[in-house]
Order: structure tokens, then C-alpha cells, then sequence
């Protein structure tokens, strides 16, 4: 047997299976009935070299018309896909130039040689370079002309095509050049024909309109790759060693047979390699199978699950990981503050016998430096493909656990799932492996969320105690300054009576106002329920409590009868009570501070203006409101009128100043009237309590 007789019937042989599936999964589309008339024209002019390589008998016509039907199979399977990518006129100019080629070179290759002897060979000639340099432009129109997203269908089918079409062009030209068709050229041409269909094959897998799908067994494919690749290896090594031979001079054969062991040791090696066997494995899966996943209905569900409310978050990630591989439950482990891992979920699995996990744990250092899913059935198997990573005892010992997830969000290990044995045993490969990666690195992102919402809810906590503990001091502050000046004035007054009874009736008030703060301590919720409170009466008790130094406040008021609105009647006494006690701390002595209270429309007006020293509109901007912030040095908390106005807003109102230096100040005060408040009945807190922070 010839080298062409081998080289063509590989090349039948190899469009004859590509054929037969082909076949098989066809569809009656139209895309894939012209891929099997190409692959079948391809096939006879295969066979018709074969029979010409045997020494049969093959007139010139019919050699011709196997090479013209050879490129004009493939012609209009390109022009096909050409058209399905281009507008109409675009298609119509194709169909025509590809028309017009077929018959220019059935007039050369055919017609001319029957006409004209004399020229025969030079006309086949021109016809295969003709044909050779329009399968060229085809193959370049059909790649260019499909969207960027959606090349990888046809990537291998170009560059088969157009190497072809190259070898094709080089030996028409070879031949027009040198008068006479080069041999070892046109035996090769069937084994180049025959290295294509791999690549034919792969996109007609990745093209569903192809109607195409390969189920071979991928154990077959993977030995038959790799039995392949070791012949090119053994070939490639063999011609090495010829040539270290022939220009090796004296040390020429001790150096071949040292080259050869050397090669075939290496081949043993890379044999025997579970790393390289597995890559192997990967590959072939990857370009010559299809996938077993629905990746759209898989996506949708995964996104759905993870969808869940906050609550329940830590078990939904663990439940939509194990469905993804029928894993029945697992552990999540997230990271604390420490750096440290905490178990936040458990789901149909036993209590592991450790609590927390250091930064520093073995399983911890193999999930950040592989950034790969651990296989705990691939570690026992073979620890050398994790560069012998060390489980504990906890996770490798008689439990259920399979596959360790991690959580990467933003290339920071924020957690790790360790998930159960599947229901039902199964293989876990590549396409498993690089979904559930994939699906991790979703996940991680919904729990960061989570860990960021519970640091957020516990800050918020912290924040709301904070500010009821500010407040209580606040009024204790007020209440000290009561005894204080009690204090002073029992060493002067402690024998007059009236004093007396009016001392009794001051602690006793404190003692109820104290107790008032315990209990909003214990709460957590600043103020009481809202009830119907008598505005005129609240703003005469608080000007009552302003009688210990002049000046001395004076109510103006032009309601007669009740001013009802809804409120705590305590938070609102002490409210006007600061801003009242404000207003004489910024009045001399012989000013004036005047408190009316008025009816506009809906709402109740009251007014508080003293003739002090006033503000600037800058410090009413940027300092009057903003907690913490005194002008009273340490005696000063900083928090009264911010309070006021916080508690007037809750109440459905608003608090406005107007002032200016040297002149004095307006606090204004708007509150619904009672038939006009939006709640009744209802807690009124100058903060949220910390409960509701939660």
C-alpha cells in the first residue's frame, strides 16, 4: 500500500463516520442536509483518490467532477451561513458569485480540457486556483461577518475550511508554476483533508442548527486522543532522532539512542501523569460532548433560591449548592471579625466537633492558594493532585461530607460550604466542578450581604442605645441641676415652711421623672404613649420650673379654652422646658423671654423669644442641630435642641429659628392640632427603640 492509497482512504474513512453522524442526528433542517451533502461530496472525491492512488482506470472527467463537486459542497454550505448572517441584497450577491464560480470552473476543469487538448492542464489548473482563492474568500466573509459572541460555533470549521483551501491554492499554483502536478503534494492532500473533520465535527456540535449531538463514549475519545497524541509524539521524537543521527557526526548514534530513551521516558511520564490525564479528560469533554446542564434553568433556579429573605439566607446557599449536585445538606462557615471561620448553618447534618476554624486551618490555606473545590473522594484517592493538602480529622473522619465550596467574594475567602454526599451516587466531573465554582462565587456576594446586614444591625443597635443613654443623661443632668440649687437655698430658706413643702414637691417630681428614665432604660424606647395633653396648660408648667433667677418667662396666648394635641405630655413639658431654660440663659438679667401660643388653620403655633445675645445663620446651619455639639463647655451636652426638634418632627410638626447676633432669637413650634394628628394611641420615641433597630 502507497502513501496516497493510505492518505486517501483515511480521509474516506474519516468523512465516511462524520457522515453516518451526521445522519443520525439529523433534524430536516436545511443547514444540516447541506453540511451532509458537503461531508458526502468530500467523501467521493476521497474515494475517487483512493481508486486513482490503486492504479484504477478514472477518466479525467470524472476526477474533475469529484474535485469540482468536492468545493462546490463546500461552497454552499458557506455561502448558507453566510447568508443567514447578512441582509437580503448581501445574500443574493453571494448566491450569484458563488454560482458564477461553479460555472467558470466547470467550463475550465471540464469543458476546456474536452475542447482544447493543448491546454488542458493549464485550464484544470486555473480552475483549481480559481476555486482554491474564492474558498478562501468565503471562509474570511463567513467569519467576519458572524457576531464576535457567537464565532466559537464556527471558529474550527474556518480554520479547517481555509486551511484547505490554502494547501489547495498552493498546489494549483505549485503545479501552473512548474508545468506538471507535484506527487508527494497530492498524496498528502487526502491526509490533509482527513485532519480537518475534527474540526468539522467540533462545530457542528457547538452549532444548534446543525441538529448535531455527539454521544460518544468519552472514555473512547479520551484513549483515542491519547493513543493519537502519543503516535505524533513518537513521530515527531523519531524524526528528531534522524536528524540528530544524520548531522551528529561521530557521536551520532550513541546521541539518537540516548534522545529516543530520553523521549520515550517522558512519554511514560506524561502517561502516567493523573494531573495531565485529568486535564485530558476536561479537554475532551469540553470541545467534543455536550453539556448536561440546562446553564439558563440552572441560573434562573439558583438566582431564585438565593432570593429569600435575610433570615433565611445561610440556609437557602447551602440548600441551592446542594441541589445543584443532589447534595441533601451541609455546613456553611463564614468569617468573623477574628479572621477566623464560624459555623452559621447547619442543614440535615450532624453537629461538627469543632466550633470555629482558625485563619490558619490546613483546609482554609488549601481553599486560598488552589482557589479550586476540594474533591474529598479525589484527595483519598490521590492527596498528590491537592500537593498533599491536609484535612482534618473533623472532615476527613466517618462522616458524610463530600466537596468543600469556598465562598470568594471580590477575591477574599469570605466563607466555605461543605456539602453532603449526593443522593444517589454519582461521578463528579469538570462540568459539576465549574458550575458549583461558579455558583460559589454568586453565593459568596449574598453572603457578604448578609454578614454586612447583621454588622450593620448590631452598629444600629449600639447606636440607638447610645442615643437613649445620651438623652437620660441628658434629663439627669436637668434633674441634678434641680437639686443642686436646692442645695444652695436650704441653708437660707430650711426654716420657712412654704420652702419645705416646696422642696417635698420637687423631689417628688424628680423621684417620678427618675423613674421614668430607669424604665425607658429598661425598654429601650424613649417617651410614653400619646394622649390627649392640653398645650396651654404643658407650656404653664414648664414656665413654673423657670421661676429660680430672672428673667422670668411670660405666656401670651390668644386661644380661649384647650389647645388638644397628641403627644407624651412629659417629653413635651421637658422639651418646652429647654427651650425656655435656653432662651433666659442667652438673656441678661433685665431681657425679656416671651412664650405665645397661637392657632394657625390645622396646627398650634408656639412661639419663644428672648432678646439675647442671638446666633449667626451659620451656626444655626451647621452647629444649633447637630448632636453633641455645646456651646455651654462641660456643663453642656449638646443634644437638647436636637432632641427638640426630632421629637416635634415624630409628633407630625416642625421646629424653625430665626435669630441674629445681638438681637435675639424665635423658636418656632408647629404642631397638629389633636383632630388633625396621624396617630393616636400610639408610642411617641425621639429615636427608634432597639428593638426596632433590629
Amino acid at each position: 500500500m502507497t502513501i496516497g492509497t493510505l492518505s486517501y482512504l483515511i480521509a474516506a474513512l474519516a468523512y465516511l463516520l462524520l457522515a453516518v453522524l451526521l445522519i443520525t442526528a439529523w433534524r430536516k433542517r436545511l443547514m444540516g442536509l447541506l453540511a451532509l451533502l458537503a461531508v458526502l461530496s468530500a467523501m467521493l472525491w476521497a474515494g475517487i483518490g483512493w481508486a486513482v492512488s490503486v492504479g484504477w482506470s478514472i477518466p479525467a472527467l470524472a476526477i474533475g467532477s469529484a474535485e469540482l463537486a468536492h468545493n462546490a459542497g463546500w461552497f454552499v454550505f458557506l455561502a448558507a451561513i453566510l447568508a443567514a448572517d447578512t441582509d437580503q441584497s448581501a445574500r443574493r450577491s453571494w448566491n450569484w458569485a458563488t454560482g458564477l464560480v461553479l460555472v467558470v470552473a466547470g467550463v475550465l476543469t471540464l469543458s476546456v480540457p474536452l475542447v482544447a487538448t493543448s491546454i488542458a492542464l493549464d485550464a484544470r489548473l486555473l480552475g483549481g486556483i480559481l476555486q482554491a482563492v474564492f474558498g478562501l474568500l468565503l471562509v474570511e466573509q463567513v467569519f467576519r461577518n458572524r457576531l464576535p459572541a457567537r464565532r466559537w460555533e464556527i471558529k474550527h470549521l474556518c480554520l479547517g475550511l481555509g486551511a484547505v483551501f490554502a494547501y489547495d491554492l498552493f498546489f494549483y499554483s505549485d503545479g501552473l508554476l512548474m508545468r506538471r502536478l507535484s506527487e508527494p503534494v497530492w498524496e498528502a492532500r487526502g491526509l490533509v483533508n482527513a485532519l480537518i473533520v475534527p474540526l468539522i465535527a467540533v462545530s457542528a456540535a457547538r452549532s444548534p442548527n446543525w441538529s448535531v449531538e455527539l454521544h460518544v463514549s468519552r472514555h473512547v475519545v479520551f484513549h483515542s486522543a491519547t493513543l493519537s497524541g502519543a503516535g505524533l509524539y513518537l513521530m515527531a521524537m523519531a524524526a528528531a532522532g534522524y536528524y540528530i543521527r544524520l548531522f551528529g557526526g561521530a557521536w551520532s548514534a550513541v546521541l539518537q539512542i540516548a534522545f529516543l530513551f530520553s523521549a520515550v521516558v517522558l512519554l511514560l511520564l506524561l502517561l502516567f501523569s493523573g494531573q495531565l490525564r485529568a486535564r485530558l479528560r476536561i479537554l475532551v469533554s469540553e470541545h467534543f460532548f455536550s453539556f448536561k446542564y440546562d446553564y439558563r434553568e440552572e441560573w434562573l433556579k439558583f438566582t431564585e433560591a438565593l432570593s429569600v429573605g435575610s433570615r433565611h439566607l445561610p440556609e437557602a446557599v447551602v440548600r441551592a449548592l446542594g441541589d445543584i449536585i443532589d447534595s441533601p445538606g451541609g455546613l456553611l462557615w463564614v468569617r468573623n471579625e477574628s479572621g477566623g471561620f464560624e459555623l452559621l448553618e447547619r442543614l440535615n447534618q450532624a453537629e461538627p466537633p469543632v466550633a470555629l476554624i482558625r485563619q490558619d486551618d490546613p483546609v482554609v490555606r488549601g481553599l486560598l492558594d488552589a482557589n479550586w473545590i476540594i474533591d474529598l473522594d479525589e484527595w483519598r484517592r490521590d492527596p498528590a493532585m491537592y500537593q498533599d493538602l491536609e484535612i482534618p480529622d473533623w472532615l476527613d473522619g466517618p462522616s458524610t461530607a463530600w466537596l468543600v465550596v469556598p465562598l470568594l467574594n471580590r477575591g477574599v475567602l469570605c466563607g466555605f460550604v461543605v456539602l453532603s454526599r449526593s443522593r444517589t451516587k454519582r461521578s463528579f466531573n469538570w462540568e459539576d466542578r465549574a458550575l458549583l465554582k461558579t455558583a460559589g462565587r454568586q453565593a459568596a456576594s449574598s453572603v457578604a450581604q448578609y454578614l454586612s446586614d447583621q454588622a450593620l444591625m448590631h452598629a444600629r443597635q449600639f447606636e440607638a442605645f447610645n442615643q437613649l443613654a445620651a438623652y437620660v443623661a441628658h434629663d439627669l443632668k436637668n434633674l441634678l441641676a434641680q437639686q443642686s440649687l436646692i442645695l444652695s437655698n436650704a441653708e437660707r430658706h430650711r426654716h420657712n415652711p412654704a420652702f419645705i413643702d416646696d422642696v417635698m414637691s420637687t423631689i417628688k417630681s424628680s423621684v417620678e421623672r427618675m423613674g421614668r428614665l430607669m424604665e425607658q432604660l429598661r425598654n429601650g424606647v424613649r417617651g410614653g404613649e400619646a394622649v390627649c395633653v392640653d398645650l396651654l396648660d404643658v407650656l404653664r408648667e414648664a414656665i413654673e420650673r423657670q421661676t429660680e433667677r430672672p428673667p422670668l418667662p411670660r405666656l401670651e396666648s390668644a386661644i380661649d379654652g384647650g389647645a388638644v394635641v397628641m403627644a407624651d405630655r412629659e417629653r413635651l413639658r421637658t422639651i418646652f422646658g429647654h427651650l425656655i431654660q435656653n432662651a433666659r440663659e442667652a438673656t441678661d438679667t433685665d431681657g425679656s423671654v416671651v412664650v405665645r401660643l397661637r392657632r394657625e388653620d390645622r396646627t398650634y403655633r408656639v412661639e419663644i423669644q428672648d432678646d439675647g445675645v442671638g446666633m449667626t445663620a451659620e451656626f444655626i446651619r451647621d452647629r444649633l442641630f447637630r448632636p453633641f455639639d455645646s456651646t455651654k463647655g462641660v456643663t453642656g451636652m449638646g443634644i437638647g435642641a436636637f432632641e427638640a426638634r426630632e421629637m416635634v418632627r415624630l409628633l407630625g410638626g416642625d421646629l424653625t429659628v430665626e435669630s441674629r447676633p445681638g438681637i435675639g432669637s424665635l423658636f418656632r413650634i408647629r404642631l397638629p392640632a389633636a383632630d388633625e394628628a396621624p396617630d393616636t394611641g400610639t408610642t411617641v420615641s425621639a429615636q427608634p427603640s432597639m428593638s426596632e433597630s433590629a
